[in-house]
């Protein structure tokens, strides 16, 4: 039997808390997304804007940096400097990452965010938390579901830019 291709119809992960599942999986659905949609695209095509759309690479380094920003939120903590400095230069071209180097850092936060996810205790889910330097109002459940949905938006837009752009034959 194949796998299905969408991730939330291959059932229980291991070590994922039932309460967290959709949580990994659309983490992990954005990111086969974009590694199917954005591997090999050339580098010129990665930084491009469209009619003054964000580029490829901002969806990449967003999905990653949000995802890291909000899980740490999660864990109640505040984020530290090199959090703060990698969200102000998300909107900045990077010419000196290329397709590879930003789909791997995507990865390694899927991978840390799932392995915090195994590590959370569904008791804590309704915890309150608080957001950014205003302490607005969120949950454990609020900062890991608001993660995951909002790299499943990059993913989306990540992959219909490039398919707009006609990048990745592919897609």
């Amino acid at each position: 039997m194949s796998i299905p291709s969408e991730v939330w119809l291959r059932g229980s992960m291991p070590g994922i808390p039932a309460m967290l599942l959709p949580v990994a999986h659309a983490l992990i659905q954005a990111q086969e997304d974009v590694q199917a949609a954005a591997a090999g695209i050339s580098s010129d095509a990665l930084w491009r804007r469209h009619n003054g759309a964000a580029s490829i690479g901002f969806h990449l380094l967003h999905l990653a940096g949000a995802t890291d920003r909000l899980f740490t939120y999660a864990r109640g903590e505040m984020l530290n400097d090199d959090q703060k400095t990698f969200a102000r230069g998300e909107g900045q071209e990077h010419g000196d990452k290329d397709a590879a180097a930003l789909l791997a850092m995507v990865a390694a936060q899927m991978e840390r965010a799932m392995a915090q996810l195994r590590a959370t205790d569904p008791s804590t889910l309704l915890d309150e938390r608080k957001i950014g330097r205003a302490g607005l109002p969120s949950t454990v459940l609020g900062c890991l579901f608001h993660g995951a949905e909002h790299a499943a938006r990059h993913a989306g837009q990540c992959v219909t830019t490039i398919k707009l752009l006609g990048s990745n034959p592919k897609v």
